[in-house]
Protein backbone atom coordinates (compact mmCIF):
# COMPACT_ATOMS: atom_id res chain seq x y z
CA UNK A 1 0.00 0.00 0.00
CA UNK A 2 1.21 3.41 -0.39
CA UNK A 3 0.72 6.75 1.01
CA UNK A 4 0.05 10.22 -0.88
CA UNK A 5 2.01 12.05 1.54
CA UNK A 6 2.28 15.80 1.14
CA UNK A 7 5.33 16.94 0.38
CA UNK A 8 8.01 18.72 2.59
CA UNK A 9 6.77 22.07 2.05
CA UNK A 10 3.32 21.80 2.91
CA UNK A 11 3.99 19.73 5.96
CA UNK A 12 6.13 22.95 6.55
CA UNK A 13 3.43 25.25 6.25
CA UNK A 14 0.95 23.14 8.06
CA UNK A 15 2.95 22.13 10.74
CA UNK A 16 6.49 21.81 11.26
CA UNK A 17 7.51 25.69 10.68
CA UNK A 18 3.87 26.43 11.99
CA UNK A 19 3.46 29.01 14.79
CA UNK A 20 1.38 30.49 17.02
CA UNK A 21 1.74 34.18 16.50
CA UNK A 22 1.38 37.05 18.52
CA UNK A 23 1.91 39.91 16.37
CA UNK A 24 -0.22 39.67 13.01
CA UNK A 25 -1.08 42.27 10.42
CA UNK A 26 -1.74 42.84 6.20
CA UNK A 27 -5.23 42.64 4.99
CA UNK A 28 -8.19 39.33 4.80
CA UNK A 29 -11.10 40.01 2.48
CA UNK A 30 -14.27 38.23 3.38
CA UNK A 31 -13.53 35.79 0.43
CA UNK A 32 -10.44 34.85 2.32
CA UNK A 33 -12.36 33.76 5.36
CA UNK A 34 -15.19 32.08 3.43
CA UNK A 35 -12.42 29.91 1.16
CA UNK A 36 -10.90 28.99 5.04
CA UNK A 37 -14.60 28.20 5.93
CA UNK A 38 -15.14 26.45 2.65
CA UNK A 39 -12.21 23.88 3.61
CA UNK A 40 -12.82 23.75 7.18
CA UNK A 41 -15.97 22.48 6.80
CA UNK A 42 -15.27 18.96 5.20
CA UNK A 43 -13.63 18.39 8.42
CA UNK A 44 -15.07 14.55 10.30
CA UNK A 45 -17.28 15.45 13.52
CA UNK A 46 -19.91 12.94 15.31
CA UNK A 47 -23.00 12.42 12.51
CA UNK A 48 -21.74 15.41 10.58
CA UNK A 49 -23.17 17.59 13.32
CA UNK A 50 -20.97 20.39 12.38
CA UNK A 51 -21.92 22.10 15.51
CA UNK A 52 -18.99 25.50 15.08
CA UNK A 53 -19.79 28.52 14.72
CA UNK A 54 -17.38 31.04 13.74
CA UNK A 55 -17.86 35.17 13.78
CA UNK A 56 -15.24 37.38 12.11
CA UNK A 57 -14.20 40.33 14.23
CA UNK A 58 -12.98 42.58 11.48
CA UNK A 59 -14.57 45.70 11.63
CA UNK A 60 -13.53 48.94 14.49
CA UNK A 61 -17.25 48.53 15.64
CA UNK A 62 -17.30 44.52 16.43
CA UNK A 63 -13.22 44.75 18.27
CA UNK A 64 -14.99 47.12 20.47
CA UNK A 65 -17.54 44.63 21.78
CA UNK A 66 -14.98 42.33 21.98
CA UNK A 67 -12.11 44.52 23.81
CA UNK A 68 -13.39 44.53 27.15
CA UNK A 69 -13.73 40.82 27.36
CA UNK A 70 -10.04 40.20 26.32
CA UNK A 71 -7.04 39.71 29.42
CA UNK A 72 -4.85 42.41 29.72
CA UNK A 73 -2.41 40.66 27.94
CA UNK A 74 -4.41 39.74 24.94
CA UNK A 75 -6.05 43.04 24.02
CA UNK A 76 -3.09 44.67 22.57
CA UNK A 77 -1.98 41.80 19.72
CA UNK A 78 -5.67 41.16 19.63
CA UNK A 79 -6.64 44.83 18.32
CA UNK A 80 -4.16 44.92 16.05
CA UNK A 81 -5.25 41.61 14.48
CA UNK A 82 -6.81 42.32 11.01
CA UNK A 83 -9.22 39.60 12.15
CA UNK A 84 -10.25 37.73 14.98
CA UNK A 85 -12.36 34.80 14.86
CA UNK A 86 -14.61 33.47 17.68
CA UNK A 87 -14.77 29.92 17.66
CA UNK A 88 -17.80 29.11 19.23
CA UNK A 89 -20.22 25.56 19.35
CA UNK A 90 -24.10 25.50 19.04
CA UNK A 91 -25.70 23.77 22.03
CA UNK A 92 -28.46 22.90 19.63
CA UNK A 93 -27.07 21.73 16.94
CA UNK A 94 -28.61 18.67 16.79
CA UNK A 95 -31.40 20.92 14.80
CA UNK A 96 -29.73 20.95 11.53
CA UNK A 97 -29.30 17.34 11.48
CA UNK A 98 -32.33 16.24 9.41
CA UNK A 99 -30.36 18.53 6.77
CA UNK A 100 -26.51 16.99 7.39
CA UNK A 101 -27.35 13.58 8.16
CA UNK A 102 -30.65 12.67 6.66
CA UNK A 103 -30.20 9.00 6.25
CA UNK A 104 -31.31 8.57 9.79
CA UNK A 105 -33.44 10.04 12.78
CA UNK A 106 -29.79 11.13 13.96
CA UNK A 107 -31.83 14.41 15.96
CA UNK A 108 -33.56 12.09 18.04
CA UNK A 109 -30.56 11.06 19.88
CA UNK A 110 -29.66 14.46 20.89
CA UNK A 111 -33.02 15.33 22.11
CA UNK A 112 -33.47 16.10 26.00
CA UNK A 113 -31.89 18.94 28.09
CA UNK A 114 -29.51 21.32 26.36
CA UNK A 115 -27.02 20.16 28.88
CA UNK A 116 -26.77 16.68 27.50
CA UNK A 117 -25.51 17.93 24.18
CA UNK A 118 -22.51 19.71 25.54
CA UNK A 119 -20.46 17.18 25.50
CA UNK A 120 -20.86 16.80 21.48
CA UNK A 121 -20.74 20.14 20.76
CA UNK A 122 -17.84 21.40 22.57
CA UNK A 123 -16.01 17.92 21.37
CA UNK A 124 -17.41 18.29 17.81
CA UNK A 125 -16.87 22.66 17.71
CA UNK A 126 -13.21 21.76 18.91
CA UNK A 127 -12.51 19.40 16.57
CA UNK A 128 -13.85 21.95 13.52
CA UNK A 129 -12.00 25.20 15.35
CA UNK A 130 -8.77 23.32 14.94
CA UNK A 131 -9.94 22.09 11.49
CA UNK A 132 -10.03 26.01 10.78
CA UNK A 133 -6.37 26.83 12.24
CA UNK A 134 -5.15 24.36 9.61
CA UNK A 135 -7.30 25.45 6.92
CA UNK A 136 -6.13 28.96 7.21
CA UNK A 137 -2.47 27.55 7.21
CA UNK A 138 -3.08 25.54 3.82
CA UNK A 139 -4.12 29.15 2.52
CA UNK A 140 -1.06 31.23 3.48
CA UNK A 141 -2.20 32.72 6.84
CA UNK A 142 -0.76 32.63 10.22
CA UNK A 143 -2.98 31.74 13.62
CA UNK A 144 -2.75 33.18 17.09
CA UNK A 145 -5.36 30.53 19.09
CA UNK A 146 -5.93 31.62 22.43
CA UNK A 147 -7.66 31.40 25.25
CA UNK A 148 -7.62 34.69 27.93
CA UNK A 149 -10.86 35.96 27.21
CA UNK A 150 -14.00 36.18 29.59
CA UNK A 151 -16.56 33.44 28.02
CA UNK A 152 -19.90 34.77 29.36
CA UNK A 153 -18.17 38.88 28.37
CA UNK A 154 -18.38 37.41 25.01
CA UNK A 155 -21.58 35.56 24.87
CA UNK A 156 -23.85 38.68 25.91
CA UNK A 157 -22.09 40.70 23.16
CA UNK A 158 -21.52 38.03 20.50
CA UNK A 159 -24.32 35.49 20.81
CA UNK A 160 -27.32 36.90 24.03
CA UNK A 161 -30.68 35.40 22.87
CA UNK A 162 -29.12 32.19 21.23
CA UNK A 163 -27.46 28.81 22.41
CA UNK A 164 -24.02 29.46 20.66
CA UNK A 165 -21.14 29.43 23.06
CA UNK A 166 -17.40 30.78 22.43
CA UNK A 167 -14.94 28.31 22.93
CA UNK A 168 -11.45 29.91 22.05
CA UNK A 169 -10.53 32.91 19.69
CA UNK A 170 -7.75 32.91 16.67
CA UNK A 171 -6.42 35.56 15.63
CA UNK A 172 -5.54 35.54 12.48
CA UNK A 173 -2.82 37.25 9.61
CA UNK A 174 0.42 37.22 8.07
CA UNK A 175 2.69 36.95 11.69
CA UNK A 176 5.76 38.22 12.20
CA UNK A 177 8.35 35.78 13.03
CA UNK A 178 10.48 38.23 14.76
CA UNK A 179 8.03 38.93 17.59
CA UNK A 180 8.24 35.32 18.43
CA UNK A 181 10.25 33.15 20.88
CA UNK A 182 11.71 29.87 19.98
CA UNK A 183 9.88 26.71 19.84
CA UNK A 184 8.69 25.04 22.64
CA UNK A 185 9.87 21.67 23.28
CA UNK A 186 7.25 18.58 22.32
CA UNK A 187 6.67 15.17 23.75
CA UNK A 188 8.59 12.19 21.89
CA UNK A 189 6.71 9.48 20.66
CA UNK A 190 7.55 7.10 22.93
CA UNK A 191 6.29 9.69 25.86
CA UNK A 192 2.73 10.74 24.41
CA UNK A 193 1.80 7.62 22.51
CA UNK A 194 1.67 3.49 22.73
CA UNK A 195 0.64 0.98 20.19
CA UNK A 196 -1.37 -1.58 21.26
Amino acid sequence: MTFNALDATALAQLFTEARTHNKLDGEITDAQLQEIYELTKFGPTAANGSPARFVFVKSAEAKKLLEPALDEGNREKTMASPVTVIAAYDMDFHEKLPQLFPHTNAKAWFEGERDNRFIPAFRNGTLQAGYFIMAARAMGLDCGPMSGFNNAMVDEAFFKGTHIRSNFLINLGKGDPSAIFARSPRLRFDEACKIA
